[in-house]
């Protein structure tokens, strides 16, 4: 029987209705999977296949008063299609971060003659054209424009230029299948660090010896006005060196002791390590207030910076100084030993960050270690940065509730490193320290499973160390980071690890205790975070009230985060406003602590007066429980697992 519509139509039955939207579905389906073909870009796909030839580019990067390097390439072709890839997936960004709208002024020709091209109508970052018959070459010309607003990678005193910024190269082949011959030219009378191997030096041009793709991306160059290289490994296997741009001479001075604990950084590395995975290593670091700070790993160097006064501001600029040993230990776990997602054929083939736990979390555990057993930290110093870690994920991060520390290694892509409106709900990039805090505990429960024998060291140097003096990417999976833990001691260490990587609101605090120390908060800051707040200028410059009312602020009282369902939080804060008085009174940090300490013994909220998009209105902040600051202690009676650990190996 068929039901009949009010106009004496027949209705479809629900048999038939089924049938007509399994109909649909499936024309649907066609439907978007040729959107999805006539959408795909038009680039073609990298084969391990010499590219013929040997591009030239030459980069002029002199104009320190613009910041505007221009770019020249020659480069070797053949007839027919080609298409030009500008670098899209960039190491150690592990995001698309390549900067395709800094280019400016493409212009390709042959002969003499122009040759039209035109971008990818759904790839930005390729550009094709048509190579006449008969043409053996082209030449290129662009410009990169570096930012002129903040975030400067060349100043009138230094500068640092990353080649895969100011370079196009051909599609269709791996990245180490394609040669270039580099050169650069500098401000006049310059000097620069870098991986590169010279071949000559005219004036103020370097030219480099040839070298791939892969290795030209992974080899930045800084230059600058004042410049000092340092010897780290005097009289050791492969040389390192310290490569110092400053914004003025007296920056670049050294005590012998601080000689001595960067020297020292070396050599524990490579004793934790047993090897090394470079012909020559250089620290590319720049101390200075104007341009950007920064932290990139490479496979032969590294892109290090600080403010100025890192050497003449040392007994009071402890936080932060983990960046050398954090971007060294990169050169084995990340650049050598790589996780197998990681590894793409060139740089515009997207990347998997599944293991950056391992590959940014283990670099973190064994950057503070190394920082420790260098000197570059006191043992006090490092547990108390340890413990500022801790605290993290003790009281601000509720955001594991409903994310897991696996699902945040997809932040690289999704949030690009941009400023969240809730860091601590939204959670960013924690694979870093929550994954620090993970191999924490998996260092503990070695040294108890073996009753102290083994430790996370022999790991490390049968995981990293293997294939000494081999330069060529070995890849991992999760298998092969379990099978190397059962190598060190059997155990269940996927469940171990699965625990803490895939579940919500994983134990990550369980390696203190492991350890023989625990957490606790007192109305004291310890040192180490006094360094944070006493020097405004810095730009780690930071007012901590994450673990009290639940927020912190920049210099200027600038809320740039509120603690998720904090005291703060529940009174209405918003990051983005600026404080301008508490309980009355103009707003400086003392106030604010005197404030939050007074409240303690009485019952009136704390009233914060905010200025926030062109209004003001005071918020009264219901919290009662005291100034909270971390540190650790130890736990009596237990192995103290935590001073072996950062114990220099002699």
């Amino acid at each position: 029987m068929s039901l009949v519509s009010p106009a004496g139509i027949p209705l479809p039955t629900r048999r038939t209705l089924a049938r007509l939207a399994l109909a649909a579905a499936m024309a649907l389906a066609a439907t978007a999977a040729g959107a999805r073909d006539l959408r795909g870009d038009q680039v073609p796909a990298p084969r391990d296949t010499p590219y013929p030839g040997t591009i030239a580019l030459r980069v002029d990067a002199s104009d320190t008063a613009q910041g505007i390097f221009r770019v020249h390439e020659t480069m070797p072709v053949t007839a027919g299609a080609l298409t030009l890839l500008y670098p899209q997936w960039i190491p150690g960004d592990h995001s698309p971060t390549g900067p395709i709208a800094m280019l400016a002024g493409l212009r390709v020709s042959a002969d003499g003659r122009p040759l039209p091209w035109r971008r990818d109508e759904y790839n930005v970052y390729a550009f094709h054209l048509q190579v006449p018959a008969g043409v053996a070459t082209l030449q290129l010309e662009f410009q990169y424009l570096s930012p002129r607003d903040g975030g400067f990678e060349v100043t009138d005193r230094m500068m640092d230029m990353e080649w895969s910024k100011v370079a196009l190269y051909p599609a269709g082949h791996f990245s180490r299948d394609i040669t270039f011959a580099p050169s650069v030219t500098l401000a006049h009378g310059w000097q620069f660090g870098t991986a590169l191997e010279t071949a000559s030096r005219a004036g103020d041009t370097i030219t480099f010896k040839p070298v791939t793709f892969n290795n030209l991306v992974d080899s930045p160059i800084y230059a600058g006005k004042y410049f000092s290289r340092v010897d780290l490994n005097p009289g050791g296997g492969a040389p390192v060196h310290l490569d110092l741009f400053a914004d003025a001479p007296k920056y670049l001075e050294m005590t012998p002791a601080q000689l001595q604990a960067h020297r020292a950084l070396v050599t524990q590395a490579v004793r934790l390590f047993g090897a090394q995975h470079y012909g020559h290593y250089d620290f590319l670091f720049s101390l200075s207030d104007v341009l950007a700070g920064n932290g990139t790993e490479h496979h032969q160097s590294s892109e290090d910076g600080a403010g100025a006064d890192y050497f003449s501001a040392w007994n009071d600029d402890a936080p932060g100084r983990d960046l050398l040993a954090h971007e060294y230990v990169h050169s084995w776990n990340g650049k050598f030993r790589r996780p197998a997602d990681l590894w793409t054929p060139n740089f515009n083939v997207p990347m998997g960050d599944s293991l950056l736990w391992v590959y940014e979390g283990q670099t973190q555990y064994w950057g503070f270690v190394l920082t420790a057993r260098s000197g570059l930290w006191t043992p006090a110093q490092f547990r108390d940065a340890l413990a500022m870690t801790a605290a993290n994920y003790d009281r601000n991060r509720p955001g594991f509730q409903w994310r897991t520390l696996e699902d945040t290694t997809n932040d690289p892509t999704a949030a690009r490193r941009s400023q969240l409106p809730y860091r601590s709900w939204q959670m960013s990039e924690e694979y870093y320290s929550a994954g620090q805090m993970m191999w924490l505990a998996v260092d503990a429960k070695i040294r108890a499973l073996t009753h102290e024998r083994k430790s996370l060291d022999d790991f490390a140097r049968a995981f990293f160390g293997v294939d000494n003096g081999s330069y060529v990417t070995k890849t991992y999976t999760f298998g092969d980071v379990v099978a190397a833990l059962d190598g060190v001691v059997k155990y269940d260490w996927a469940g171990f690890l699965h625990a803490r990587v895939d579940a919500l609101d994983p134990p990550l605090l369980d390696g203190l205790a492991g350890s023989g120390w625990t957490l606790v908060y007192t109305d004291q800051e310890s040192a180490y975070e006094k360094q944070y707040d006493s020097r405004p200028e810095s730009p780690r410059h930071l007012y901590n009230f994450t673990w009290s009312i639940g927020l912190t602020m920049d210099g200027k009282g600038r809320v740039n985060d509120v603690r998720w369902d904090g005291p703060a939080f529940r009174a209405g804060v918003s990051t983005g406003a600026t404080l301008v008085a508490v309980n009355g009174q103009a707003y400086s940090d003392a106030v604010l602590k005197g404030a939050i300490a007074a409240a303690r013994d009485g019952e009136a909220p704390i009233q914060l007066l905010l200025k926030y998009q062109g209004g003001s209105r005071v918020v009264p902040v219901d919290y009662h429980g005291g100034l909270q600051y971390p540190h650790l202690v130890r736990v009596p009676g237990t192995p103290d697992y935590l001073s072996q650990i950062i114990a220099a190996r002699h």
